[in-house]
């Protein structure tokens, strides 16, 4: 990023301003990527527990797959899916409350007797995998957050910062050039001023004679 700027003190004070601003949101920042960091890696452990419980509850589903051949699965249906918000290292996440089910009557007498535990297992099957989709979803916000975040970071650290650092150098170098570069154009008018006086006095002494 290229940073204008002027050689004189107005532009000098508002370069210090930014850098010192951005000095003190750097370390708010990398607090934050490293939070963002953390709770990634806890989001993704969570989901690839999610993945692996899914993976058994399919494995046992595949194993009654003779027995799952005689359940209706319009008996039980997905009616709503209840969820709140909550903030996560600064991030919102949706957070699943619960998962609700609508059931049809069937009848014991001609229904299987294991139908009763089937419709517990249909839920538990369902509970994890919208669980799995709320984490993966919560996966992608953070990871997207702490992308984000990083860089933010890397622009202030590597680019802003020194940038304006360099600028403020370069300014206070000019300023302090200018300022001897005057010093001496005053000394030497000063001294031809004076050379100037006493060539008068003399010439004036001389008349005198």
């Amino acid at each position: 990023m290229a940073i204008q700027y002027q050689f004189n003190k107005t532009s000098l004070q508002s370069l210090e301003k930014n850098l010192k601003m951005r000095q003190r949101t750097l370390p708010t920042l990398q607090s934050k990527e490293s939070a963002l960091r953390m709770e990634v890696k806890r989001a993704k452990d969570e989901l690839k527990a999610l993945d692996e419980e899914v993976n058994r509850r399919i494995k046992d589903y595949d194993q009654m797959l003779a027995l799952w051949g005689e359940f209706d699965t319009s008996l039980i249906h997905v009616d709503d899916v209840l969820m709140s918000h909550k903030k996560i290292a600064g991030v919102l996440i949706p957070v699943l409350d619960e998962v609700v089910y609508s059931t049809k009557e069937f009848s014991l007498f001609s229904s299987p007797k294991w139908f009763a535990d089937g419709f517990e297992q249909i839920k538990a099957i369902a509970d994890v995998g919208i669980r799995q989709e709320f984490v993966r979803h919560k996966v992608d916000l953070l990871e997207y957050a702490r992308k984000k975040t990083t860089q933010k970071v890397n622009l202030f650290e590597k680019v802003q910062i020194p940038g304006y650092q360099d600028a403020i150098r370069k300014i206070k170098r000019f300023m302090e050039d200018e300022e001897n570069l005057s010093k001496s154009s005053q000394k030497i008018v000063k001294g031809k001023r004076e050379r100037e006086a006493m060539q008068q006095d003399y010439e004036r002494k001389e008349a005198a004679l």
